[in-house]
């Protein structure tokens, strides 16, 4: 049987701790703060991060260095037989694409996964990767069945201020201004790996239950069959927000007591500077058994 190193980066929401534990390799994603690089999880914290973003500071993200991505490969693989190496979505990032090219110079010993996920989904997707190796499927198996279920997945989250969609531009100034002054909440979807619009509401009980009711027309809809399976997961992400999330997590138990509940989760930083703080969000996603 070959010997599989999974490699990942910070936007699963693994944090170094999680991954030496679990036995994957975790690449940090860079942030450009006042011109000065810092790294997620290494000499960036979450509260580093939202404190400084609380200042107004601005704060951008940046890919990871190719040339250090090929470095990690080129050791990892005096080690290990082959490896399944999961970034971002292709979607919301270059990464993936750039990870995809250089890939091809390793002769198939590398295989990069775009399976279209992020944060609390990309997390199960690392999992996944991890137990389809200890199966004894190989590196290209576990990368063509990453990519095929990478679609089983749903991601919806509450953004409590739209100051941050503004910095980035994804809402005008106008608008965000209009929606300051109505308390509007927006809940983004993210499906494909693409971060899109999905309800507006004025309140975090509105939020929840418009979530809740998103995620039960996944459960009762295109993921039926994954529930009767047993294939189906649940997760909850946050971002400075960890109490206000063990309590929504809390009520989906309730609300879908037959679906088990995996992983609360810091938001990756990368959705978070477009967002800000005290987001609340949950996910449903197919895993590997």
């Amino acid at each position: 049987m070959k010997k599989i190193c999974v490699v990942t980066d910070s936007n699963s929401g693994i944090s170094p701790e999680v991954a030496k534990s679990i036995g994957c390799e975790l690449i940090p994603m860079p942030f450009i703060i006042d011109g000065e690089e810092y790294f997620e999880g290494v000499n960036l914290t979450q509260d580093k991060f939202y404190e400084i973003q609380k200042s107004g500071t601005r704060i951008t993200t940046s890919q990871p260095n190719i040339n250090k991505i090929v470095e990690l490969w080129t050791n990892l693989l005096k080690d290990y037989d082959e490896i399944v190496h999961i970034p971002m979505s292709s979607g919301l990032s270059q990464s993936c694409e750039t990870a995809l090219g250089f890939a091809e110079q390793f002769g198939g010993k590398v295989q990069v996964v775009d399976n279209k996920r992020i944060a609390i989904s990309m997390r199960g997707s690392c999992m996944d990767a991890l137990n389809m190796a200890r199966d004894g499927k190989s590196a290209k198996e576990i990368k063509e069945w990453l990519e095929e279920t990478g679609l089983d997945s749903s991601i919806y989250l509450m953004v409590d201020t739209l100051k941050y969609l503004k910095q980035g531009g994804r809402v005008t100034p106008a608008a965000a201004a209009i929606g300051t002054v109505l308390n509007i909440k927006p809940i983004l979807q993210i499906q494909g790996g693409k971060l899109d619009k999905y309800a507006k509401v004025t309140s975090i009980k509105a939020a929840k239950i418009k979530m809740i009711e998103a995620l039960r027309n996944d459960i009762e809809g295109r993921f039926a069959e994954f529930v009767r399976d047993g294939s189906l997961r649940i997760s909850v992400a946050h971002t400075c927000n960890e109490e206000a999330a063990k309590e929504f997590a809390e009520e989906l138990k309730r609300e879908f007591p037959s679906i088990p509940f995996e992983y609360i989760d810091p938001l990756s930083l990368s959705v978070a500077t477009h967002t800000g703080p005290k987001v609340l969000a949950c996910g449903c996603y197919r895993i590997y058994k």
